[in-house]
């Protein structure tokens, strides 16, 4: 019998992975890219595509490799510094990628995403084709942000979360981060000798959250915290998330074949489909619709579309087919959605009967606020603002 922290067996039947190189595997100030240490990922990530894998790999490291040749010591903190280095580094990132894997006769492609092209429908829709398409090919995309042209509105924050975003767009099954430590310590190991890795995680409670701590990456900009967030959204979308030490020969292997290496976060047991995920991760909040608790317990419990009647307030300013939090009582977020009226409309509707919205507005186009097939259950997921 399975039981639910049994490796082989949630890992075995794992065929579509996605794997994050960060900043810390990959470069140092003063050599920039690694280019050797990319030899050996790209030999072991080709091996497993012969053994049957499909692997996408959202790579950091564009802007580290941009220091050198524009005579930057350290990574610039100004955007346009940042972008200038991103715009030089993504090229050579790119090539010591394609000269890898060419090694082992297998093609990479550049795939560059700002978060905007995830929150727009069509957009992800079309870069899952693209990427599905490469995979069925055999191709292996690198994916990395669009550090030219993302700014702070537009930016996914860093590339474990972008990361956790791929695994929606492409229906993967194992999020594989490589990084430069070995897993989840119980404290930071660098300032407490007593710390301890923790093996598996079932469920990534506010305790395991708080282990995580803040980000204390040179490289990069991610941290143990946002490695543990990219988790609990991987975790609920149902696929898993290795924490490796991306510096260790062979560990993604290992670890794909049920070793107990680095740090397992196993998904839940109810998994969202592409589609809520989507709407739950990828979709920017607009803003926010306040319920009674009887609207709360339809849409929680009884897996109901939201209607006016169980609105009590209304916040931000959105349009139809923009996307809001739903929050309790208490403010705590309970459901996000795709709303079929604009934050005026609502306001006006808020608290009747759906039978007197045509008398409120003047029309009616819908009977509901959101419709069920719009409206993702948050209830038991609250990383979610």
């Amino acid at each position: 019998m399975t039981t639910p922290l049994d490796r082989r067996a949630v890992l075995g039947g794992a065929r579509r992975i996605v794997v994050k190189i960060g900043s810390g595997v990959l470069a140092s100030h003063a050599r920039g890219i690694n280019t050797r240490r990319i030899g050996l990922l790209a030999r072991e990530c080709a091996a497993l595509a012969a053994a049957g894998y499909q692997l996408a790999i959202v790579s950091s490291g564009a802007i580290a490799s941009g220091l050198a040749p524009l005579g930057l010591r350290e990574r610039p903190k100004s955007i346009p510094l940042k972008q200038a280095a991103a715009a030089v580094g993504q090229s050579r990132l790119m090539w010591a990628y394609e000269r890898a894997f060419g090694r082992h006769g297998r093609h990479v492609a550049q795939i560059l995403l700002t978060a905007d092209d995830l929150a727009n429908r069509t957009r992800f829709l079309n870069a899952r084709h693209t990427l599905l398409t490469l995979l069925d090919l055999g191709v292996i995309p690198i994916i990395n942000e669009n550090d030219t042209v993302a700014v702070d509105e537009i930016k996914f924050g860093d590339n474990d979360t972008l990361a956790g975003l791929v695994i929606g767009l492409i229906d993967a099954r194992v999020l594989a981060i490589l990084s430069d430590v070995d897993g989840l310590y119980t404290r930071d190991p660098r300032l407490h000798s007593d710390a301890t890795r923790l093996t598996e995680v079932a469920r990534v409670t506010p305790e395991i959250e708080r282990a995580a701590g803040g980000s204390s990456a040179a490289e990069g900009t991610g941290g143990m915290a946002s490695k543990v967030g990219a988790a609990k959204r991987v975790a609920a979308y149902g696929a898993s998330t290795l924490i490796l030490d991306g510096r260790r020969s062979g560990v993604l292997t290992r670890a794909l074949g049920g070793e107990p290496v680095g740090t397992m976060f196993f998904p839940r047991p109810e998994r969202l489909n592409s589609r809520q995920h989507w709407i739950a991760h990828a979709v920017r909040v607009s803003g926010t619709l306040w319920l009674d608790a009887g609207a709360v317990h339809a849409v929680v419990h009884g897996k109901k579309s939201l209607l006016p009647s169980g609105i009590t307030k209304v916040s931000g300013e959105f349009h139809a087919g923009d996307a809001v939090a739903c929050v309790d009582p208490h403010g705590h977020t309970v459901a996000r959605g795709l709303v079929n009226y604009g934050s005026a409309e609502v306001a006006r509707i808020q608290g009747v009967k759906t039978s007197e919205i045509a008398k409120r507005l003047g029309y009616k186009y819908y009977d509901e606020v959101i419709h069920r097939d719009n409206l993702v259950d948050l209830s038991d997921r609250s990383d979610h603002d």
